[in-house]
């Protein structure tokens, strides 16, 4: 035997009717009907018959486990295998049964009688060929029955054939809640009716480097600027010049120069001589820098005797200060970086939150610092062009998850909801709004929840009140009874349009709600 079988224990009240009923759900498969050890049942070849007519039309293969010597007969003309034991059907193999009761004319009851003989008894049954009368009586009962069938029939087109699809578009109404929610960080589940949800407080260690310019400055002294003057004489004398003699620019404020040697010019008008000088007092360093021809003023008691002229710029000129590390320097920098390290902080949080947390942005703070983790790269008075600054510090932010103010929100929008309508949760949204009153435990914020409600069909209910009307009656019923879209109308479709009415019968009614 292949597959392992299926096992019914047969009672002593079981029939032929019973048992077919418990080997029907076994389709295909292997059942062996086990008879019970006390008492008889099942003893009629019948039964056997029946029951095996049931098991071939369900593709199920029968063997019995059974001492009766009468089932076990039956079960022998029929090919059905028998078994003493559970354990030999499985061993052993199993036939395929016939479901005959009589295989052919030698296995008639011995006591059957013959045609011949009851031939008789057949003759005295007999009765006379109908009248011609009768036969119209039969022709007129068969016609009111073929007429009665088609009036039947008739009526049943009328119920059955209908279909209709009727298409509604409820009216949508937008409904917006505002609530307040505290998020309590000592809170360990959500309370409703108070607006209170679990906060949780998350720790992080971040250390950052920031960088400055210095705005202090060190005062090294002044590079007086250098070039050199032509001295023209005016008289006809030689003329002593100086170290020390003062020339000067015309144009704007004065640029204040002096001869750096001694000079000797020659006598005659328009005699030359070129001189070096260097910037003075005010005018030295970048002031000194002058362009060539601007400097033309002698000041001083040769200023009739000669003229001068300088036939190239004067350069050199040079302010010498330096960068220095200032308080408010470091003070800054201070300040930047702790702002890149709540920066950072809250970026190394944010993987660590599903997707329904969020970070209140207010409550991120610095909680730790100390001093052996602030280091500066000068002191205050250092010269330096920059200011360097590593700072290491521990980060706390509070953080909410954000679908429990939103449970909190529908739950106060629900309210708002008239009798016999529902809110789309498609159409629900939500928006958060900022963080404030803060406190060491509490923070609230408010959550805003909007939302499209709609009345709530029940197409059941419309299919039975429809059900029979005329489309002009459904139409105006379903206009008046519900909350429909003003410009979209309810639509009825029939099939076929021939009656002009909906189906009697509600399951022939189609409802189609669409939505805004």
């Amino acid at each position: 035997m292949g597959k392992r079988p299926e096992f019914i224990q047969l009672e002593q009240g079981d029939d032929a009717i019973s048992v077919r009923d418990r080997i029907t759900p076994l389709r295909g498969k292997n059942v062996l009907l086990i008879w019970p050890e006390q008492g008889t049942v099942l003893r009629r070849k019948l039964d056997l018959v029946l029951i095996q007519r049931e098991a071939m039309r369900r593709s199920i293969r029968l063997a019995l486990v059974t001492h009766d010597p009468q089932v076990v007969k039956h079960a022998t003309e029929m090919n059905i295998s028998t078994f003493e034991t559970v354990g030999a059907s499985e061993r052993g193999r199993w036939k395929r049964g016939r479901s005959k009761v009589f295989t052919n004319r030698d296995q008639r009851p011995e006591d059957e009688p013959e045609p011949e003989a009851l031939e008789e008894v057949a003759s005295r049954t007999r009765t006379k060929a109908p009248s011609r009368s009768s036969r119209e009586r039969r022709y007129a009962a068969r016609l009111f029955v073929l007429l009665l069938l088609g009036i039947v029939t008739l009526g049943l087109v009328y119920i059955v054939l209908p279909g209709a699809t009727v298409t509604l578009t409820p009216a949508s109404n937008l409904v917006q809640i505002t609530v307040d929610v505290v998020a309590d960080t000592n809170s360990t589940a959500i309370d409703v009716e108070s607006g209170i949800i679990p906060a949780t407080v998350l720790r992080v260690e971040v250390e950052e480097v920031g960088t400055t310019q210095t705005t202090g400055s060190q005062d090294l002294g002044n590079v007086p600027a250098t070039g050199s003057i032509v001295v023209i004489n005016q008289t006809d004398s030689p003329v002593i010049l100086p170290a020390g003699t003062t020339v000067s620019t015309s144009a704007g404020t004065p640029v204040l120069f002096r001869t750096t040697e001694d000079a000797r010019l020659e006598s005659g008008v328009g005699n030359q001589l070129e001189v070096p000088i260097e910037a003075l007092g005010g005018a030295s360093g970048e002031a000194g820098n002058v362009d060539s021809g601007m400097i033309n003023t002698v000041i001083g008691p040769l200023a009739n005797v000669i003229t001068v002229r300088n036939l190239a710029p004067t350069t050199g000129g040079e302010s010498r200060t330096v960068a220095v590390v200032t308080e408010e320097d470091r003070e800054r920098l201070l300040a930047i970086v702790r702002q890149q390290i709540q920066s950072r902080a809250f970026t190394e949080i944010l993987p660590r939150l599903s997707d329904t947390q969020f970070i209140i942005i207010e409550t991120v703070h610095i909680a730790e610092e100390r001093s052996d983790w602030t280091t500066f790269s000068a002191e205050v008075g250092d010269v330096a062009d920059t200011l360097t600054l590593t700072m290491r510090a521990i980060v706390e932010a509070t953080t909410v998850n954000e679908q429990l103010g939103r449970q909190i929100a529908f739950a106060q929008l629900a309210q708002q909801i008239p009798a016999g309508h529902i809110v789309r949760p498609e159409s629900v949204n939500y928006e958060r709004g900022p963080a404030e009153n803060l406190d060491n435990n509490r923070i609230h914020f408010t959550m805003t929840g909007t939302g499209a409600i709609v009345e709530e069909i029940n197409t059941a209910q419309i299919q039975d009140q429809i059900a029979g009307l005329s489309v002009e009656e459904a139409l105006a019923f379903l206009e008046n009874e519900y909350d429909l879209a003003d410009d979209a109308p309810p639509v009825i479709n029939l099939t076929p349009d021939w009656f002009g009415q909906l189906p009697m019968l509600p399951m022939r009614i189609s409802i189609v709600v669409q939505e805004r």
